[in-house]
């Protein structure tokens, strides 16, 4: 999904966020912060044999983000899309006041580990006093479901979900951005109800009253969605719009002169990459007969390919085929246990052994994800989003865009190896410009020419949730409960065993970086 017109960027701080410090790890105490350029601090070596100071080291620079009129608004508990840094002071200037569901389901996710008890949740929310981190996250919670009501009674011709809201800063609601009025995605509310699943599961298993009580309001909303959606994006016989065009967004969905109609119906979700998630949804919550069920998955087969990878002296791997095979499009596996089922986790654990082996076989010094162009150095502009970005051998579409690395491409890498992961994201920040006093830098160019001076979810918490593991252990339960767990499983096993009849490479390890962001251009 791309977001709306970026807003003008600045240059990040040069002393704040040049490579130049000497490694502080042998001198600093037990107890103080850790350096904000802590990459530094650190050799890859060190990180694979004991991965876990340089992972705590992470998530309290990450958690800088996560703070008021940085990464959220607190008057209404939203998430802003990201934030630009001031190119002298180091600190926020300009948001983009805007966001979407997807950056939602990434918040929700990260409470739902905060509220779960998780420790590394707690060192990313509130490293000096962990106990109150599910109590921030419950807090914020419950002003946002606030906000998200009061959104569904100003605008009821949404039915509950969410367009691209734009999101003033000291306001206590949100409304549509201009280009997102009287239409709604269906990709990002697929993300957002699943993540909203695992947190609601949570919090009623919390032995927090006041939690449980949070987790009934959150499934009454989950619950109204079940009635809306379906009508908002399903167009009969298994067609999924990807976006839908409203008659009258200040109208309810039951109103007569209220209309649902694909926006391009030739542009429909039958992607088996994070589009799947409002599949599962209408799925397991439409009202659908078995008949109707199975045109969903009918109409999505024919994008689901198998294709061989190799080079040099790697593989044959077995992959899926992506769109462009960003790091981006396995966004889906973070919130549902797809990984229950041998076949599919065999399929995506290859993907991520192909990810790492392309980039250290080409001595590219990272991996690709749609992201956030570099900063223009004169303008001190964004110069846009970067989308047709992944692995040309193995992707669907053109990839055009081969030269602007990120650090969240590694997520999808420590979902199995969170050493490897840690790894590749080390050898990202490690370069100038690449870390500043909110965590990571939205991205590098492999010349090391240019940043893109941003902090924003995606490229940030994307890395945090995967680290926690993700929601599948919440989901599961969930889902378990609800007892639609084992038809997911069947669906997935008749589904990847059509595709995948011979698997090739599962004794092919994943790669190390060869190759560093090299320190030239930036000042």
């Amino acid at each position: 999904m791309l977001p709306p017109t970026l807003s003008h960027g600045a240059l990040l701080l040069p002393l704040i966020l040049s490579a130049s410090a000497t490694p502080l790890a042998a001198s600093k105490s037990a107890n103080s912060p850790p350096n904000c350029r802590f990459a530094h601090d650190y050799t890859q070596a060190s990180i694979l044999k004991n991965p876990e100071p340089f992972a705590q080291d992470l998530l309290y620079w990450e958690g800088k983000f996560h703070a008021d009129n940085v990464g959220y608004n607190g008057n209404n508990g939203m998430t802003f899309d990201g934030t630009l840094l001031d190119q002298v002071t180091g600190l926020p200037t300009k948001k983009n006041a805007f966001s979407a569901a997807s950056k939602e389901s990434l918040q929700f996710m990260l409470y739902a580990h905060a509220i779960s008890g998780s420790a590394g949740a707690a060192h990313f929310l509130s490293p000096d006093k962990p106990s109150v981190a599910p109590k921030i996250a419950a807090d914020i919670l419950e002003v946002k479901l606030k906000t998200y009501l009061k959104f569904n009674e100003t605008y009821p011709g949404f039915g509950g979900l969410l367009p691209w809201y734009a999101n003033a800063e000291g306001s206590d609601s949100i409304e549509p951005t201009w280009d997102w009025v009287n239409r709604v995605p269906a990709l990002d509310n697929g993300e957002l109800l699943w993540a909203v699943y695992g947190a609601v599961q949570a919090m009623e298993t919390s032995r927090e009253k006041s939690f449980q009580q949070l987790a009934r309001k959150w499934q009454n909303w989950l619950d109204f969605t079940k009635t809306t959606l379906p009508i908002m994006f399903y167009n009969g016989g298994g067609r999924v719009c990807a976006s839908t065009a409203i008659a009258n967004q200040s109208l309810p969905v039951s109103h007569p002169n209220q209309t649902y109609i694909c926006e391009n119906p030739t542009y429909i979700l039958d992607d088996p990459y994070e589009g799947e998630l409002v599949t599962w949804w209408l799925h397991f919550f439409g009202g659908f007969s078995s008949v109707e069920k199975l045109k969903l998955w009918e109409m999505k087969r024919a994008k689901m390919k198998s294709i061989d990878w190799k080079e040099d002296s790697k593989g044959p791997v077995t992959v899926l085929q992506g769109y462009w095979f960003s790091a981006h499009e396995p966004w889906k596996v973070l919130e549902m246990p797809y990984f229950d089922v041998d076949i599919v986790k065999q399929v995506y654990r290859n993907g991520e052994v192909v990810r790492t082996c392309h980039s250290a076989a080409n001595k590219i010094p990272g991996m690709y994800a749609s992201v956030n162009n570099a900063t223009d150095p004169v303008t001190g502009e964004i110069q846009g989003y970067i989308s047709a970005t992944g692995i040309q051998s193995v992707a669907s579409q053109n990839v055009t865009e081969s030269y602007m690395i990120t650090p969240y491409s590694s997520y999808p890498v420590m979902l199995f190896s969170k050493k490897v992961g840690l790894a590749w994201w080390h050898n990202m920040v490690g370069s100038k410009k690449g870390q500043n006093p909110y965590g990571s830098t939205e991205g590098s160019r492999i010349d090391g020419m240019l940043v893109s001076s941003f902090v924003s979810w995606d490229s940030k918490i994307t890395t945090v949730v995967a680290m926690l593991g993700g929601v599948q252990d919440l989901v599961r339960d969930r889902m378990k409960s609800e007892g639609i767990y084992d038809e997911f499983k069947n669906v997935l096993k008749r589904e990847y065993n059509m595709v995948f009849k011979n698997v090739k490479g599962k004794n092919v390890d994943f790669c190390l970086p060869t190759a560093q962001i090299p320190d030239k251009g930036l000042k």
